[in-house]
């Protein structure tokens, strides 16, 4: 299993890390090692003193596929689930500075929350799904996917150019504006139109 990121794909979020737009999606890899155990509480690592919530759309990939046409992208998956893109905000952007890759920003152990997965039948219309995180009982994040630069099945095509997708691969899509700093104590809860998917403390 690979988890497959995508940045800069929220118009409002580029403005708000004052990032350049980019022509084509912003791709890069979390291992599987970056997944947060079911049940276990997120801990801010000792190397960074600004780690970032960013709420995301999840897909996960049910069948191996590589070159495919947006067309056929829905055929790929059948379930969709929320997720933190945890990031290391201060690690990523000495990273960025110096023109290294982000791995150690975005993949360290726990970085990646997966939430309970549902049908993707289970909701009426994929381009326009309205989803938040809640940060302590208050909305921090919400949007929905109607905002996308790129949509899910655009994403898997342009991505499936790169890399075989394979079943049990996972596609984060991006967050929207609102990321923010998490502190010990945090609760973190993601909600994808009237579904909590996930509930996790900050230690």
């Amino acid at each position: 299993m690979k988890l497959i990121c995508i940045g800069r794909n929220y118009a409002a979020h580029i403005e708000e890390l004052q990032n350049e737009r980019p022509a084509e999606p912003v791709v890069f890899i979390k291992p599987d090692s970056a997944v947060l155990p079911k049940e276990q509480d997120f801990y801010i690592p000792e190397f960074s003193n600004d780690v970032h919530y960013e709420v995301e759309v999840l897909v996960k990939i049910k069948k191996v596929g590589k070159h495919i046409a947006t067309k056929f992208a829905h055929k790929y998956y059948d379930e969709i689930s929320l997720g933190i893109d945890f990031t290391a905000r201060d690690l990523q952007a000495k990273l960025k500075t110096k023109g290294l890759p982000w791995e150690k920003a975005k993949g360290f152990d726990g970085a990646a929350v997966i939430g309970e997965w549902m049908p993707k039948s289970n909701y009426k219309n994929l381009d326009k799904l309205r989803f938040s995180l809640i940060k302590n009982g208050e909305m921090a994040q919400q949007s929905d996917t109607s905002f996308m630069l790129w949509s899910i099945d655009e994403l898997i095509s342009h991505v499936s150019s790169y890399f075989m997708l394979k079943k049990g691969d996972i596609l984060f899509t991006g967050t929207p504006s609102g990321v923010g700093k998490v502190e010990p104590n945090d609760y973190l809860e993601g909600i994808l139109e009237n579904d909590q998917l996930f509930a996790i403390n900050v230690r």
